[in-house]
């Protein structure tokens, strides 16, 4: 949460099943909470979300290129079963270098078994999962440890920065007609109002739930709302706070 308060990004690494898993967990939070700060690379480029590259995953030089890119107000999280992965250690390595807070998910529960290049990170979230029912094929137990851990990882950051609510996504993006009628109930929900009530004033916050929630409960106009927000650092549980403290 630090990272993207900051300004920074969280930067998935990974290839194959880890690569793809990261790329879907990242493109998943922009329309869950509003919120472009999670980015994902996998070994081989967009090719590989489709089609396998293996021998991408083998290219620390190409890993190394990608962590070099990163600065020190970035969280990069590389993601490998074995904690072994050549694209995803040179990515780590490279980042860490420009003063990246770096992390490793992982499979393998053996620290002995770990290349010295682990040894320097912040932190390992280790999955203990076992081997596999097919052995090697970590797309299995190993991939849906991944898969959870991931989903864990940006839901705890957003909830964190005040992207929900009482159990309520308030920053989703209504880009959808799906998207709008969720939008519709969180603002009824939390402002106890009736859908046109909510359907104007999400009009009026921008197409924000979060703001028009604001709007109708506090009782104010949209720049004093976005004050109380950005006083509260997005949340709007305190900004509740603040108004009822006047």
């Amino acid at each position: 949460a630090h990272a993207v308060r900051s300004g920074g990004r969280v930067v998935y690494a990974g290839a194959g099943t880890s690569g793809r898993l990261s790329v879907l967990d990242a493109s998943e939070v922009p329309p869950t909470f509003g919120c472009n700060a999670f980015e994902a690379i996998i070994a081989g480029g967009d090719e590989a979300i489709r089609c396998a590259v293996e021998g991408a995953e083998d290219d620390s030089v190409a890993g190394a290129c990608q962590g070099r890119e990163l600065s020190d107000r970035d969280m990069a999280v590389g993601i490998s079963a074995s904690g072994k992965t050549p694209f995803v250690l040179g990515f780590l390595e490279a980042a860490k270098g420009r003063g990246a807070k770096c992390w490793l998910v992982t499979s393998e529960s053996i620290e002995a078994d770990m290349p010295d290049k682990t040894k320097n990170l912040d932190g390992k979230i280790v999955l203990d999962t076992g081997a596999e029912l097919i052995a090697g094929s970590t797309r299995m137990k190993a991939g849906t440890a991944q898969k959870m851990a991931l989903n864990m990882l940006s839901t705890a950051t957003m909830i964190r920065l005040g992207g929900t609510y009482d159990g309520l996504m308030v920053d989703v993006t209504p880009t959808n007609a799906k998207l709008k009628k969720r939008a519709l109930g969180i603002i009824m929900e939390i402002a106890g109002c009736p859908i046109d009530v909510a359907a104007k004033a999400l009009e009026g916050a921008g197409m924000s739930p979060k703001l028009a929630a604001l709007m109708l409960k506090g009782g104010l106009d949209r720049d004093k709302a976005e004050q109380a927000l950005e006083r509260s650092e997005g949340s709007l549980r305190a900004a509740f706070k603040r108004i009822d403290k006047g």
